[in-house]
């Protein structure tokens, strides 16, 4: 579907991320830095080519959906520069809000935290995909097709953004540019974003951009005086591919079948990770808002 040019750049740009990834490993061998381990690593590779196959099986249908809509659109941008420029924001915008959904929707947070699951952050961390997002990945993006950007474009802005986005899942790299740590996605910010500490949840959202961050209050800096500890609050105990991608179902389906009534069930599914009915459990703002409390209290104490 994408014509040959752009199929050339797309290749090239996996080539880089696979040569990426080779260096990175050969760089943790040499220097005893443990960033990877076997099986998490060949669970990364398997989940991403489930992925890729559901992706496959949906592409067909996500190009004509995105067509059918482009019919439909509502004005069409003539200057190519002014148009690629448009179209990288309004896509990098729009994934923040599918990705920030993936984190207060318990629901989409069941299928984006396979994602989230490794102990490990190393650049094939990137790999280790939500693996059903292509089922609804392209309703988030329907906007663009009314903007008046076709199919094609579209999907590879997505591929050309999302391969930056790869490229940030590492520990190799530390702080960039003040001016580049403030604009873009960094390595730094999105070691924040993978991990579990407290402080840390929910924060950095975005693909290619930290500004949506900044304008909608997710940013959080990485701090020296915090060690970043990867993966999951409750990580669980059996780490085969398999339960990785739907232990978050059973949990949610366990809560729902104890939860008294209709509403109590479905705010199982549709309240952030952590809500309960009976306040038995917390969601991450509120254990936020208590670590600041509690900050707070100790430099006054102090």
């Amino acid at each position: 579907m994408l014509s040959e040019p752009k199929n050339i750049t797309a290749t090239l740009l996996v080539v880089f991320l696979v040569v990426s990834c080779l260096l990175e490993m050969y760089f943790s061998y040499a220097h005893d830095r443990d960033l990877y381990e076997k099986r998490d690593t060949w669970n990364n590779v398997y989940l991403m080519g489930l992925a890729f196959v559901i992706n496959l099986s949906t592409k067909a249908a996500t190009f004509f959906l995105l067509q059918f809509c482009y019919q439909f659109r509502l004005f069409e941008i003539k200057n190519v520069w002014v148009y690629w420029i448009v179209l990288v924001l309004a896509q990098d915008l729009l994934y923040w809000c599918l990705h920030t959904s993936g984190h207060y929707v318990r629901f989409f947070w069941a299928m984006h935290v396979t994602h989230h699951s490794s102990p490990l952050f190393n650049l094939t961390t990137g790999f280790r995909s939500t693996v059903f997002e292509p089922l609804y990945r392209v309703f988030f993006y329907l906007p663009l097709a009314f903007m008046g950007f076709n199919a094609v474009d579209i999907i590879l802005a997505y591929l050309v953004t999302q391969l930056y986005g790869n490229m940030v899942h590492t520990q190799t790299v530390r702080k960039l540019h003040p001016i580049l740590e403030y604009i873009l996605v960094t390595p730094s910010h999105h070691r924040v974003h993978h991990a579990s500490n407290i402080r840390y949840l929910d924060k950095n959202m975005g693909m290619v951009l930290i500004i949506w961050d900044r304008i909608f209050g997710t940013f959080q800096e990485e701090l020296p005086e915090e060690e970043i500890i990867y993966g999951l609050t409750h990580q669980p105990e059996d780490m085969g591919a398999v339960n990785i991608v739907l232990h978050e179902f059973r949990a949610m389906r366990a809560d729902m079948k104890r939860a008294p009534g209709l509403k109590n069930k479905l705010g199982y599914m549709l309240h952030p990770p952590g809500w309960s009915h009976d306040g038995s459990t917390q969601v991450a703002k509120v254990m936020q808002r208590e670590l600041q409390e509690a900050e707070q209290q100790k430099r006054i104490a102090v």
